[in-house]
């Protein structure tokens, strides 16, 4: 550490970040859209109410709630309303693709 800020390291406190709330997740309003939710109906109905990942340790799970994931996300430049180009996934397999994919955009390797 070089001696300015040594000298300032006492003076300076952290964040609690148990006090310190990350602002709301805003939904895209795409996600919202009557197109996006009939899409999302008709391929549960098709498929049926089960994660597809293949690394979902619970596909069949009974109550499970499913996020309709691009597999090629629209900001990578994927089709938006082609069911070929979505994957029904459970929340923990959502949230696992979502952070590598946010990693890997980031220039970090997961």
């Amino acid at each position: 550490m070089n001696r300015s800020l040594r000298e300032i390291a006492p003076r300076v406190r952290s964040i609690d970040t148990r006090t310190a709330k990350p602002p709301p997740k805003r939904a895209d309003p795409f996600y919202l859209s009557r197109e996006w939710r009939a899409l999302i109906a008709a391929i549960i109905h098709d498929r049926g109410r089960r994660c597809e990942d293949p690394l979902c340790k619970y596909p069949s799970r009974a109550g499970i709630r499913l996020f309709g994931d691009h597999i090629v996300e629209l900001r990578d430049g994927g089709a938006p309303l082609d069911p070929a180009n979505v994957m029904l996934r459970c929340g923990s397999c959502h949230t696992r693709k979502t952070g590598e994919h946010r990693a890997l955009r980031m220039g970090r390797r997961v």
